[in-house]
């Protein structure tokens, strides 16, 4: 299967689908379904899985100053109760550079999105009034080649490279897709 095939089977696939429109429901500003929802469905498939897997997270973020961290806890848990068939993460950007050391606030999603721990993970899907618009920073060659490598922001700082290689340990990711190749910097 080629990328644009896969990427093809990925937006009209039913559950991104429908996720894609719940998430535009919400009418939330630069919201995306990103990072781990994208990356392990096209890894699925190229690996003869079930391309939607029901144990990965739906990840979906934002980027709005005037929804607090409060707020969103609130609005993950209704996404959570109205919609139990998905587990559903969503994270306010504004917040969320604390989770990685020294780094200023992120500008907006795209920010975000770009500084994410693996190269392969800052990758994003939202529908608009266009369509479909995909946002994947350093390009597709590294996800459907199956490699992870740290993004320039975590491989270029020892703190926050070491968080890198220790998710890396902790995610186990090697042991449902055999072929990826894990890069430590």
């Amino acid at each position: 299967m080629t990328k644009s095939e896969i990427l093809k089977q990925l937006v009209t696939d039913p559950h991104i689908k429908e996720i894609l429109e719940i998430i535009q429901s919400l009418q939330l500003n630069d919201s995306w379904l990103c990072a781990g929802t994208i990356r392990n469905y096209i890894w699925n498939v190229l690996t003869d899985k079930l391309a939607f897997d029901e144990e990965t997270d739906v990840d979906v973020i934002f980027y709005d100053p005037a929804i607090s961290y409060e707020e969103t806890l609130i609005l993950e848990k209704r996404l959570q109760t109205d919609y139990p068939q998905y587990k559903w993460e969503l994270k306010n950007q504004v917040y969320m550079h604390v989770h990685s050391p020294e780094t200023q606030p992120y500008t907006d999603s795209r920010d975000a999105m770009s500084k994410y721990p693996e190269r392969c993970t800052a990758v994003g899907l939202r529908l608009t009034n266009q369509g479909e618009e995909f946002y994947c920073p350093y390009g597709w060659e590294e996800i459907f080649q199956m490699e992870v490598h740290p993004t320039p922001h975590f491989r270029n700082n020892p703190q926050r490279l070491q968080l890198y290689q220790t998710r890396q340990l902790k995610k186990r990711w090697q042991d449902k897709w055999q072929n990826l190749k894990i890069f430590s910097e």
